[in-house]
């Protein structure tokens, strides 16, 4: 008689997925796209709450900060407990603090007359989940995808999870006006409960046993090694501390006051953050085919373009204009960061990922509260679309640098990557090398 994992692929409905696309990887995504549907909704709940409450825009400002400023201080960290402990843990576990913390938020909202420091304390807890979701996050879907496929199943995941923000942002939107921010923030407990759940089902026997190491320290000093002795790691890290950083400032202080005073009010400005995210599910699509040579100097070159929103705020551009751009713009960075993805997944080490990625992200996002903390200094020195240039030129500045790096020149695809011995691919559980499990 046979077992359940040789009837497998017999049945119709595992002959719907790909065989790349394994059990790992299929529960990743979709636990991804549960919590990306809640959280888009709730950052925007949590502005909306704090304004009911009677918040001015500066308070607006400090929820922001509170949930940005853990991912700097938690994210090494995170990065090197991720690489320690079992990966499908730290996230479960960051998604439990998640969820408790955007319950308690959901039952202040409620109860009316939340307090700002309360509401502070609870955007900071769960953006320090986040800080150590991330790492283990990343970690363990590098883990889960095999060189041959990686390619594929990065574009895939990246366009799920940017599909279900566009579609969070949309429905936490609707939701907010039917029924207000207190039950979105609820709504967005309730996914990270259901997502937590569904990670607990990941099967890790395939990843072999952590050696012991020599403390937390000396975990980050290795992560760290592993960073300073490659160029094109180090180097596209920095280059994203500044792109990050002024991107960030010109989407959410420079565009939303062009948008008042230049184009007719915030809905033009809502238009062109979706075209950006239509843009970057064209550049998943694309990337789903392509599986270019040259795969970071094609995704560095492709960087370029996020300087398009930037100048065409500064022009301004018509809203037509500035949709065509960041659709463009969304695009050419998911081109880029899918490349990315499988270049980390072709050269790090499997039992470095997370670390490293912890790396990675902090270089993002270290310098972001610092820009939007000047932007507004910045306008009043230079005028506004004198610091709209200013964004452009560094994100061409840097982006142009790395270009000299040879490494980011010469990298090339290897024909397999890296396979990941044992990780669970289709149910069938292939018996191949290449059997997989972002």
């Amino acid at each position: 008689m046979s077992s359940p994992r040789t009837a497998a692929p017999r049945t119709p409905a595992n002959r719907r997925r790909p065989d790349w696309a394994g059990r790992n990887y299929s529960l990743l995504t979709g636990a991804a796209i549960i919590t990306n549907l809640g959280s888009h909704g709730a950052h925007i709940a949590a502005a909306f709450a704090v304004m009911q409450a009677g918040g001015s825009v500066g308070d607006v400002g400090l929820i922001a900060a509170a949930r940005t400023l853990p991912l700097v201080l938690f994210l090494l960290i995170g990065g090197a407990i991720a690489d320690r402990l079992p990966r499908h843990r730290v996230m479960v576990a960051a998604n439990v603090l998640n969820c408790l913390s955007q319950a308690a938020f959901a039952v202040i909202v409620l109860a009316g007359e939340p307090q700002l420091w309360q509401m502070m304390l609870l955007t900071a807890l769960c953006g320090t989940g986040t800080a150590f979701f991330n790492p283990a996050a990343e970690g363990m879907l590098l883990s889960t995808v095999s060189g041959e496929h990686s390619n594929r199943a990065f574009a895939l995941f990246r366009m799920a999870i940017n599909g279900a923000g566009i579609g969070g942002a949309a429905l936490g939107g609707a939701m907010i006006a039917a029924v207000g921010p207190g039950w979105v923030l609820a709504a967005d407990a309730a996914a990270f409960a259901v997502a937590g759940a569904l990670r607990t089902f990941l099967d890790v026997s395939h990843v072999p046993d952590r050696a012991p190491g020599g403390g937390l320290l000396a975990d980050l000093r290795e992560g760290w090694v592993e960073v300073r002795t490659r160029p094109w790691l180090w180097s596209i890290v920095l280059q994203f501390s500044v792109v990050v950083a002024v991107v960030g400032a010109a989407d959410a202080v420079y565009g939303p006051l062009v948008a008042r005073d230049q184009l007719g009010g915030p809905a033009p400005w809502g238009v062109a953050l979706a075209f950006f995210g239509v843009g970057t599910i064209a550049g998943a699509v694309l990337m789903m085919a392509w599986k270019p040579r040259r795969l970071l100097l094609v995704g560095t070159l492709c960087v370029f373009p996020l300087a398009l929103p930037s100048a065409g705020l500064a022009v301004p551009l018509p809203v037509w204009g500035l949709c065509v751009v960041m659709f463009v713009s969304g695009a050419a960075i998911e081109v880029f960061g899918v490349n990315w993805m499988t270049a980390m997944h072709q050269e790090i080490p499997e039992e470095k990922f997370s670390r490293v990625t912890a790396y990675d992200w902090f270089g993002s996002v270290s310098m972001l509260p610092l820009a939007t903390a000047l932007a507004g200094p910045a306008e009043s020195a230079f005028g506004r679309a004198q610091a709209l240039w200013g964004c452009a030129v560094l994100v061409v500045v840097p982006t142009a640098l790395v270009l000299l790096v040879p490494d980011v020149r010469r990298m090339t695809r290897k024909a397999h990557g890296r396979t990941v011995a044992g990780a669970a691919a289709a149910p069938a559980e292939q018996t191949s090398a290449d059997a997989v499990g972002r």
